[in-house]
């Protein structure tokens, strides 16, 4: 008989099977400080549920269908030409989840979703996707998109246009439901959209239809009822002003397969959950959507409000990755030691967590301009308007080091594709190249500085931040200092001729913000914790530092309580 094996306990911590709601600390204090008390109170089952799911069936579902991604069959067995993309039952349960349980695509513009009485403010939709992600990063893409592209319908498609698909973008049911898609990218623009060479014909027979012929080159959802796209309508003029907006239909009115084909779908190195694919346009049927040549402008509500995702996503993503970190940080013995009581150790989980907790602050604080934005306040459009870029910029920049940073935590299992951190490090890549690279939406900072008074909005923020955080003197100097010191960084970055410093400026203008924010929610939700980080914030990403300097900074295993 062979001798029994002797497994060691708990070799290798695994924190499946948690709640993601119930073991994030600060998550209720701060929802309770940015949501009416009401909302707040509404919503606690729906994210206890949905922490339940993250931590478990949705976690083993998101990977699942990660290793068995969507494939595209071009006829059926019959010989006839007929498209589909065949996705895993994993991922279609985990659309019904996003789409019907949740809603997380109608929320924005139904009354009634989730059993609420009238409509829900954006900061339910974010903390309900904020969770989602933390398991699911591909599929959130199609949510957000049907999201977004619904939200610009609204604002600028014509009524007959709006009343024959609001429904359906809106349904709760998957069988019934139309997904959005944004089909932008072409092979030669990138994303200079004035290159953008697709052409639109108008159609004589039919009024206020057009006719698309060209490529697109990286288009997610490919399959989905409905897309955004820019075109150029035939006889326009080059360049940005020649360019318009137009709705394209996966089916016709009379059941018709539109005149589009997806060439092939894209082997990414991450988001592998979910399709992404090319476009030929063969002719497809489209309807303007707003007015001929500001397609750009119209487009820009689209992209900002799947920018704001995109930063929603990558908190997401470090907050699980640094939940996952502190875990096996706690529960790992070596060297006859936890690995949480080691100093280096604490340093560097420290770290992390400073930058997943500015992402989150953000997150809220932009959640909370666009519903004032979207109510018609004065000067929130503007503060939306430098918000949206930044937390685009930065924390899906982030996000790329803190996954990457936390999958060293656990060692060489993190580097095995069974457990989440190789997934959450390829998802994470994907932020700061959708929806702009990071040049791209640097530059973007700087445009709403000069075309919309963003800064000065800013400023005005930062100063409200301030006053409701209570600080003492040597506080007060301390943010109101560096505060000045972004703010003339950006004025500056944003002359002519110094566009060159737009990274380094937007970088300043989020971390004074995230900071700022910090301070004031310590004050809101009694987390002395937060005020403690939002100096940290300061200390270590804006104020000068000495890298020669011995001072050693102990972090204590209070201050990695998150």
């Amino acid at each position: 008989m062979a001798a029994a094996l002797n497994f060691p306990a708990l070799a290798v911590p695994d924190r499946h099977g948690g709640n993601l709601f119930e073991t994030d600390p600060h998550l209720t204090a701060l929802l309770r400080v940015y949501m009416p008390a009401a909302v707040a109170t509404h919503l606690q089952p729906y994210l206890q549920r949905l922490g339940a799911l993250a931590g478990g069936e949705l976690d083993s579902l998101a990977g699942i269908a990660d290793r068995h991604p969507p494939t595209l069959t071009h006829r059926t067995r019959r010989g006839v030409d007929e498209q589909r993309i065949e996705k895993h039952p994993a991922y279609v349960q985990m659309e019904r989840l996003a789409f019907e349980e949740f809603a997380l695509a109608a929320i924005s513009h139904q009354d009634g979703v989730l059993g609420w009485n009238g409509r829900l403010p954006p900061i339910a939709k974010y903390a309900l996707t904020y969770l989602f992600v933390q398991a699911e990063f591909g599929l959130c893409c199609p949510v957000s998109m049907t999201d977004s592209l619904t939200r610009t319908l609204k604002k600028f498609g014509e009524p007959a246009l709006v009343e024959r698909y609001l429904n359906d973008l809106c349904s709760l049911d998957l069988d019934t439901l139309t997904q959005g898609a944004m089909f932008m990218t072409e092979q030669g623009a990138g994303s200079d959209i004035s290159a953008t060479e697709t052409r639109a014909v108008p159609d004589p027979s039919q009024l206020g239809v057009y006719r698309l012929h060209g490529d697109k080159w990286f288009c997610s959802n490919p399959d989905a009822g409905l897309a955004m796209l820019l075109a150029r309508i035939e006889g326009a003029p080059e360049g940005m002003k020649g360019v318009s907006l137009f709705l394209l239909p996966r089916v016709l009115p009379d059941g018709q397969a539109n005149s589009y084909r997806i060439i092939r779908l894209k082997d990414k190195l991450g988001t592998r959950s979910m399709a992404s694919g090319e476009i030929r346009l063969e002719g497809a049927q489209a309807y303007l959507v707003g007015e001929a040549g500001r397609g750009f402008v119209h487009m820009a509500d689209m992209v900002n409000n799947s920018r704001l995702s995109n930063g929603v996503r990558a908190a997401g993503l470090m907050r699980r990755a640094v939940a996952e970190a502190l875990h096996i940080a706690q529960h790992r013995q070596a060297f006859g030691q936890r690995l949480i009581d080691m100093p280096l150790m604490r340093r560097q989980l420290a770290k992390l967590i400073q930058f997943s907790e500015q992402a989150r602050t953000m997150v809220f604080q932009t959640a909370e301009a666009l519903r004032r934005s979207d109510a018609g306040e004065e000067g929130a459009y503007s503060l939306l308007r430098i918000l949206t870029p930044l937390i685009k910029f930065r924390a899906c920049r982030d996000a790329r080091k803190v996954t990457g940073d936390a999958m060293e935590v656990r060692g060489g299992c993190g580097y095995i594709e069974e457990w989440s951190d190789p997934r959450l490090v390829r998802d994470a890549h994907l932020g700061s190249i959708w929806e702009g690279t990071s040049n791209i939406v640097a530059l973007d900072v700087l445009r709403a500085i000069r075309r919309e008074n963003s800064l000065s909005a800013l400023q005005a923020h930062w100063a409200s931040l301030r006053q409701g955080a209570n600080l003492s003197a040597q506080d007060d100097q301390l943010f109101s200092g560096a505060a000045a010191r972004a703010a003339h960084l950006a004025e500056h970055a944003s002359a002519q001729g110094t566009e060159v410093l737009a990274r380094q400026a937007a970088s300043a203008l989020y971390h004074v913000t995230t900071a700022t924010a910090m301070a004031w929610e310590a004050a809101q939700a009694a987390l002395p914790r937060r005020l403690r980080l939002a100096r940290q914030v300061l200390q270590h990403r804006v104020l000068p530092r000495d890298p020669l300097s011995a001072d050693v900074e102990l972090v204590s295993e209070d201050d990695l309580a998150y």
